[in-house]
């Protein structure tokens, strides 16, 4: 009960500290009087197919008003881990006041500006800004004859000159903004010359009966997936085959099983009157120790700690945390989430190794805070500076890392220290159904489809088709400029996840064991984790087919991130896998008399 209280404390502990940092970022009310200034923010341009190519706002040769100071905006550790890099907008939109054709700015672009413009509009670069918290997105030009020519020749560059702002209030409060470019007013880029510009914009103020709580439904509304009734379909129509799959897979089992208890309770009758064939011949071998015990543990450690950071982050999203564009909410969940639950991961990983009876369990607690962080700094490393080449905003800054490295040193690493020394004092002796035998039987020569690959094949196969329709949906949001909002559904799908697993590797570490190969710890680990690897496949088909991102930094950032989601994935499902099979195994050597 101590231990139940202790972790019941640490999760409130942990939602709280997570929930005060996202409640408390804006300190403003939102309330303003006519006349006031609303702030204005510009944030990132880019090509708009490649979310993580992105750059500051005025690292193109935007004309500035002399009446504005750029001044950047102080930014929450999130925020600039989503890549946002906020400094004052340059448009004047003051609360109440129409503007009708404002003049902007006059400006001679060089023909180095022109070309640079040239190069952005044929990328199809957006902006991004930021008025009232209120995102606002536009592209900044077009390019005609794409679509009647292949030559790049016979293409027309234009710059658009002129954004119409429609902004939408509640009495004292800003409700809703749209910006809108005018197809007339453009500027021509097409040849290499200097060309005169007046940018202008204009400002039209309506009033509505929205309330200021309700102004981020419209995200919610417009969000992933555009028809919510044919997405449930689809889900539940996923769920109902996967899980009869499961339910024939399980009642299958289940009678193999009971006939087996039936034959060996009838063969101990009959004083053993043959010898032992199936999983009881091998009840000396099955619970001995794997190989490798220290990464073993270091691997249920890890993943573990994911699988709680999961649970945790699942019901931030549930209770309303992550609504659209609260930037960087996501990042810094799960930033601050994983770091205060390392002690998780030390726990579990040395209590397991000391019921391995490991000895050396510094050497494992410093191989479970390594064994994933480890792969992903050095991938971090390697696209940081991929983005720096390119002089990026998804490029951290070097106090961003140091606040990281900070966080690592002061808060995760103790704490892992701490979960470690923690699961040394309470370790138990393991408890097996068995005695295990002094020495290994020999594992009789097995078809090839008995083999780790082949079994990793059909583990990960059934769990990835219950989740690849949501798996779509998730890149468009994550790699695309669409909105996820639907956390309830893609919660049952984790669930859904979490069962087929465990199914599966009950099953497949079954017919292991009665095809006499006693080595199923290792065994049952990697297929739970398999799904990873189909994951990972989609990711190709995904970039490759239904996606138009290009470029090596794109490349970089999708391939390289996502093997980094997907390792962990690994870690994760593995655990899952392995403890299905571990209750599993412990069930069916209990239910018979070994001698």
């Amino acid at each position: 009960m101590k231990k139940v209280r202790a972790i019941v404390s640490i999760c409130m502990v942990t939602l709280f500290v997570v929930y005060r940092l996202f409640i408390s970022q804006d300190a403003s009310d939102h309330r303003y009087k006519r006349g006031d200034p609303v702030p204005l923010y510009a944030n990132k341009v880019g090509p708009f197919h490649n979310p993580s190519e992105s750059y500051r706002y005025y690292d193109l040769p935007f004309c500035i008003p002399d009446k504005v100071k750029l001044e950047e905006k102080k930014e929450a550790l999130g925020e600039v881990l989503n890549g946002d890099r906020l400094v004052s907008g340059p448009y004047a939109l003051d609360f109440l006041v129409e503007k009708d054709m404002e003049i902007l700015c006059r400006k001679k672009l060089t023909k180095e500006e022109v070309a640079q413009f040239r190069r952005a509009v044929d990328k199809d670069y957006y902006f991004e800004m930021y008025y009232d918290e209120l995102p606002i997105w536009g592209l900044i030009g077009r390019v005609e004859n794409r679509e009647e020519t292949d030559d790049p020749k016979d293409y027309k560059y234009y710059l658009y000159k002129h954004i119409h702002f429609d902004i939408l209030y509640n009495k004292d409060r800003v409700i809703e903004i749209t910006a809108r470019t005018d197809p007339h007013s453009v500027l021509d880029l097409t040849e290499d010359k200097e060309v005169d510009g007046e940018f202008t914009y204009t400002a039209k103020w309506k009033q509505t009966d929205i309330l200021f709580e309700n102004r981020m439904d419209k995200f919610s509304q417009t969000s992933l997936p555009h028809h919510l009734e044919i997405h449930w379909f689809s889900i539940i129509n996923s769920c109902v085959i996967v899980l009869l799959l499961t339910g024939f897979l399980a009642t299958i089992l289940m009678r193999v099983l009971k006939n087996d208890f039936i034959k060996y309770a009838h063969d101990e009758e009959a004083v053993n009157d043959h010898e032992e064939t199936g999983w009881k011949y091998i009840h000396g071998d099955v619970f001995r120790f794997p190989k490798h015990k220290s990464l073993f543990a270091a691997a249920l450690g890890c993943g573990t700690q994911l699988f709680t950071l999961t649970v945790f982050v699942f019901l931030l999203a549930l209770v309303g945390v992550f609504y659209p564009y609260n930037r960087g909410a996501l990042f810094t969940a799960l930033l601050v989430i994983y770091a205060l639950t390392s002690g998780v991961a030390g726990y579990t990983a040395t209590f397991f190794y000391c019921q391995l009876e490991g000895t050396n369990w510094v050497r494992n607690l410093v191989l479970t805070g390594s064994l994933f962080c480890g792969p992903l700094a050095l991938m971090f490393c390697f696209l940081n500076s991929v983005a720096v080449s390119y002089s990026s905003t998804a490029a951290l800054p070097f106090g961003t890392i140091m606040v990281i490295v900070l966080m690592w040193t002061f808060m995760t690493s103790p704490l892992l220290v701490l979960g470690g020394i923690a699961g040394k004092n309470s370790r138990t002796s393991f408890q097996a159904p068995c005695r295990t035998t002094k020495y290994p039987r020999e594992i009789p020569l097995l078809a090839w489809y008995r083999g780790t690959v082949p079994q990793m094949a059909m583990a990960g196969f059934l769990p990835f088709s219950a989740i690849y329709i949501e798996l779509y949906y998730i890149f468009e949001s994550v790699w695309g400029q669409k909105i996820y909002t639907i956390y309830s559904i893609l919660f049952i799908v984790f669930i859904l996840l979490l069962i087929v697993t465990s199914f599966i590797t009950v099953a497949l570490t079954y017919f292991q064991l009665a095809a006499e190969d006693h080595k199923w710890w290792w065994r049952s680990f990697i297929c739970g984790g398999s799904t990873s690897i189909f994951i990972y496949s989609y990711c190709l088909y995904y970039y490759y087919t239904r996606s138009d991102m290009s470029g090596f930094m794109q490349i970089s950032f999708f391939f390289g991130y996502m093997a980094c989601i997907c390792y962990g994935f690994f870690l994760m499902l593995g655990t899952v896998g392995f403890r299905s099979s571990m209750l599993f195994v412990r069930h069916i050597y209990r239910s018979i008399k070994c001698e």
